[in-house]
């Protein structure tokens, strides 16, 4: 009876402990692995967001600010240690879109100057000259 005992306790040990520690340590390891991946792809460029506002803040017209957060968008990434192209167009679009403003300034105070002047030439009324209605009070 005692050889027969003997091999049961030991059958039944290690059939429990087999399937119990075999199946946890491959399941435990890509799950292991899969969170560092996350980690890095989720650590991104620092002033990639600034770099991002900063271009559609230029493409909106407000110039000023979209050139301050492009620049403060680079410096965060020179810092890092990367690149930062969204930052780069930002700075260059916001350029842009200031030289763009300044000119329809200068247009309009301009025009609105000649139209003044043209108003004190012709007088308070309605004005028909070659085609232009000039509407002055």
């Amino acid at each position: 009876m005692d050889p027969n005992q003997q091999p049961q306790q030991q059958t039944n040990v290690p059939a429990q402990e087999v399937p119990q520690s075999v199946p946890t340590v491959p399941e435990q390891q890509p799950t292991q692995s899969q969170p560092p991946q996350q980690v890095q792809s989720s650590a991104e460029n620092p002033g990639k967001v600034l770099g991002i506002v900063s271009l559609v803040t230029g493409l909106i017209g407000l110039g000023l600010v979209g050139l301050i957060l492009g620049i403060i968008g680079m410096k965060k990434s020179k810092n890092a240690g990367m690149s930062n192209g969204f930052a780069l167009a930002g700075i260059i679009v916001s350029v842009i879109s200031m030289i763009l403003g300044l000119l329809l300034i200068v247009g309009l105070v301009i025009g609105g100057s000649k139209l003044v002047g043209k108003c004190q030439e012709l007088g308070p009324g309605t004005h028909y000259v070659d085609g232009v209605t000039y509407t002055c009070s």
